[in-house]
């Protein structure tokens, strides 16, 4: 009988700790009811924000907290949690607000809001971070409907984990009783995977000037669309207050057909595309503003204030789920002289009425929609992940790369496989002999580098994968590897950009004439680097120690623009898209920018990839005078390496990682083994592994993210302890060959002894809270073994199989039907209700009082649902 009870017990602690572990589907609604922010109580529906909607919908209510706006043209927003942490689809959105008191609302998606606070001034902005429209309602304009089996894609891996609700109160006149109000949307989403997934596609122009009183200047925008099919189901037009008509087109074949054409000056809501249109790979998009100057006495330029002038327009569309992307842009003007062919409709202004007029959208909306994407959603963070800012990264020290034989090291990439890919110079050198006073590279006679320039490491091992680029350069610099595998490499004694396959001996494309310096569109002059947009295909290169510039081409190295300039030392500071030897290129597709490493005044500039216009500047005092390289990885980690320090200055030649956002800088590092003389080139890939190639010092290292070498995947603890000993003998071997790093040594000992010191209190706690439910047990069966044979003797065992009822009762209770540890142990003598006590009711069983005629017990079961929205 011992057994049975012991087994009852135990079968007791298991159910109730499953009970107390056990969380519905409903759970993760409460927990957001619980953790969101109090709101209005004149907000109907405020008590339950989220609300289950059958097995896998819920509906999420987003509302203004019971505002009174203050002045006319009041923007205001705030910022809702998505409830669920996994990935779930937006289906369809409804409104509530009356066009008495709001003139429009916008919902974007994205991961950090402008503000924590409850609601703000949206002249704050609305997303730190990349953003999309998901809706806009306003007056006397229809809502967005989405097609059926169409969803926008939130939270997960991709999606954003935030909505931002913007409103805009136009004339407040409405609120002269004061009343609060609880305008905003709600939400049905489904975590039910749609087949569509449905996106946002901006056209924009960056560069147009309309002339004071001038009657008609048109903008036109178009693009060659080079992905998979889209379908566009709604669109949107926004300019300020010079826009008469704005008009969006697909061209196939020569044939126009209409998107949307509507005046910015009505409500600038979504509006559907009255006949489907579908876009597939190699049409245009097109759209044109028509502008008129007339009143104005300055030039107007496109900018985000109430003078300044935008020409935008959005599409809403779908795609199929596998080949879905959020967000497209579109800003450049592929072919002027197509636009010869446009419809006569879209030169033809909507007429509007005056009361119309006094509700168009001023600057407001328009400089809430720039900070989102501040002409193209300039980036604040990448893609949903929040930087470490205890991140630090040391050399790998068992790299076995260091040793390798190579020349002066001058370029470093990634492959698509994140194999090291080198680019070196054999022996040939960079010398004060090279070049005449014309760039004329005088060492021809030397002929082409007789070893392979160009090879492929496996960036565990070191260990050589391939070779190429024999026989082809003279003075090897930049390289770069497009998402296809491709090399892309400058030479700068040849002043030339090539293009080669992994596995051909003969370029594809060469950009530039050989041995010929210069600086119009066919020639360069010692051509720094080169980049590839993965999306576009365009290619990038900077030109370079004798040019100051930028050039884009296209896929096919046809040329199509260029910026930049040469820095005029006697001016003091450098100004924005000036140059002194444009040495390195970093590009971030995600966010549209190129950055660019401006050596020689010691900066990195970003600019935007479609126009080259200048976004920021990132420079630092602790880059000294030379920055020499800029490298990206996702995650929004940006990284660097400066030059050696001019006599008298103090800043060391050392690595930086930066937070791309910000351009705060989160890390520094330095080798272990050598030293960097003259690093040249730095790569880092996704999971924060970095390399950095020195041209005179001719060595690669490796670092790496200190939580990722003290977390190393060892199967078996004895090589464990191995790996630990061996680390120590090579801290030993470390110290005695570099006595000048014995207090950097020291330091990283020290950040391994409290990591080491951290993890070993979370194994003691870890197991003390495992052990003591094992303790218990065995203590309860002990006892009941003890009273079998005190109180039954010899014969206990069959006593008390045939006296099983009245044992049970008296574990239940006095008819309570469950199991009260309280009342069994108070029968016994000596027994004190002292450690039984009650000290909550919360997750646990509730034991009766000496003085209570019934036992309370709380029943493990789910909670009821809550009921399901209204349809009205």
């Amino acid at each position: 009988m011992a057994g049975l009870v012991g087994n009852l017990l135990i079968l007791f602690f298991v159910f109730q700790n499953i009970c107390l572990g056990f969380r519905s589907s409903l759970s993760v609604f409460k927990r957001y009811k619980e953790t969101t922010r109090l709101l209005s109580n004149e907000c109907p529906g405020s008590d339950r924000p989220v609300i289950s909607v059958g097995l896998s919908d819920f509906a999420l209510d987003i509302r203004m907290r019971g505002v009174t706006p203050k002045q006319s043209d009041t923007y205001l927003c705030m910022s809702v949690p998505l409830p669920v942490d996994d990935e779930a689809y937006v289906v369809d959105f409804k409104p509530h607000a009356s066009m008495d008191t709001v003139h429009h609302m916008l919902l974007f998606g994205c991961n950090e809001p402008s503000s924590t606070e409850n609601y703000w001034d949206c002249d704050k902005g609305t997303c730190k971070d990349k953003s999309n429209i998901l809706y806009a309602w306003a007056r006397n304009a229809p809502p967005t409907r989405l097609p059926k089996g169409v969803g926008f894609r939130v939270g997960g891996e991709t999606g954003g984990r935030y909505f931002v609700l913007q409103v805009h109160y136009g004339d407040i006149s409405a609120f002269r009783d004061k009343h609060k109000d609880c305008s905003g949307v709600t939400l049905h989403l489904t975590h039910q995977k749609q087949p569509l997934i449905a996106g946002m596609y901006l056209m924009m122009s960056v560069n147009t000037v309309i002339p004071p009183g001038e009657k008609v200047v048109d903008a036109d925008i178009a693009c060659h669309y080079k992905r998979f099919p889209m379908h566009l189901f709604a669109y949107r037009v926004h300019t300020h207050r010079l826009g008469k008509v704005v008009s969006g087109y697909r061209v196939r074949n020569g044939q126009w057909t209409l998107i949307g054409r509507q005046s910015p000056q009505l409500p600038q809501a979504f509006y559907p595309v009255e006949h489907p249109v579908d876009v597939s790979y190699d049409d245009i998009l097109a759209a044109r503003c028509v502008f008129s100057g007339e009143g104005r006495t300055t030039e107007t330029h496109i900018g985000g204030t109430a003078n300044d002038e935008m020409c935008n327009f959005y599409i809403m569309y779908y795609m199929e789920a596998k080949h879905a992307v959020s967000y497209m842009t579109c800003t450049q003007n592929m072919n002027p002289e197509m636009f010869r062919n446009i419809p006569q409709e879209a030169n033809i202004p909507i007429p509007v009425k005056s009361d119309m007029l006094k509700m168009m959208h001023g600057h407001h909306e328009e400089t809430k929609d720039t900070d989102k994407s501040s002409l193209l959603q300039q980036a604040k963070k990448e893609e949903g992940e929040i930087l470490d800012q205890d991140f630090h990264i040391e050399e790998a020290v068992e790299w076995p790369g260091l040793d390798l034989k190579l020349g002066q090291v001058s370029g470093l990439a990634l492959d698509p496989e994140n194999n090291l890919v080198i680019f070196h110079r054999g022996d040939h050198v960079w010398d004060e002999n090279s070049f005449d006073s014309k760039f004329v590279y005088q060492q021809r006679g030397l002929g082409p580098i007789e070893q392979n320039t160009i090879i492929v490491l496996n960036p565990s091992n070191a260990k050589l994968l391939n070779s190429v680029g024999k026989s082809l350069f003279y003075l090897p610099h930049g390289l770069s590897i497009d998402k296809n595998g491709n090399y892309w490499a400058t030479d700068v004694a040849l002043h030339q950009v090539f293009k080669l396959g992994a596995n051909n001996k003969e370029p594809l494309l060469i950009l530039g004439v050989a041995l010929q310096p210069g600086s119009d569109k066919n020639h360069f002059c010692q051509p720094t680097d080169v980049a590839v947009d993965p999306i576009t295909g365009s290619i990038y290169v900077s030109d370079g120690y004798c040019n100051s510039r930028i050039i884009q081409f296209s896929p096919n190295g046809l040329y199509m623009m260029q910026w930049g300039e040469g820095t005029e030392t006697s001016l003091g500071r450098a100004r924005p898209g000036q140059f002194r030897i444009p040495h390195s290129l970093a590009l971030i597709p995600d966010f549209s920018q190129l950055c660019v490493a401006d050596r020689e005044n010691g900066r990195i500039q970003c600019f935007r990839l479609e126009t080259g216009e200048f976004i920021r500047e990132i420079k630092h005092k602790s880059f000294g005078r030379e920055l020499f390289a800029v490298s990206y990885a996702p995650g929004g980690l940006l990284f660097a390496v400066n030059g050696m320090p001019y006599p008298g200055e103090a800043e060391p030649v050392q690595g930086f990682v930066m937070n791309f956002s910000t351009g705060e800088i989160i890390d520094t590092f330095i080798p272990v083994r050598k030293s960097f003389e003259m690093p040249h080139d730095v790569v880092a890939s996704a999971d924060k592994t970095v390399f950095v190639g020195d041209v005179h010092a001719r060595a690669v290292w490796k670092f790496a993210s200190t939580e990722k070498m003290e977390h190393r995947s060892v199967k078996k603890a004895g090589i464990e302890v191995q790996e630990i000993k061996e680390s120590e003998r090579i801290v030993e071997a470390r110290l005695k060959n570099n006595p000048e790093s014995t207090e950097s040594l020291k330091k990283q000992e020290k950040q391994h002894l409290v990591q080491q010191t951290r993890t070993g209190v979370s194994f003691v706690l870890i197991t003390t809270l495992l052990i003591i439910p094992v303790v218990v047990l065995l203590a309860i069966l002990v006892f009941i073994r003890w009273r079998k044979t005190t109180v039954y003797g010899a014969d206990g065992e069959h006593k008390l199989d045939s006296s099983s009822g009245r044992i049970l009762g008296r574990l239940r209770g006095k008819g309570s039907g469950g199991l009260n540890l309280g009342n069994f142990f108070a029968s016994h003598k000596g027994y004190s209700r002292k450690g039984f006590d009650r000290l909550s009711t919360e997750g646990s069983d509730q034991e009766k009082d000496e003085d209570d005629g019934t036992d309370s017990e709380e029943e493990c079961s789910a909670p009821p649902p809550p009921s399901a929205p209204s349809s009205s």
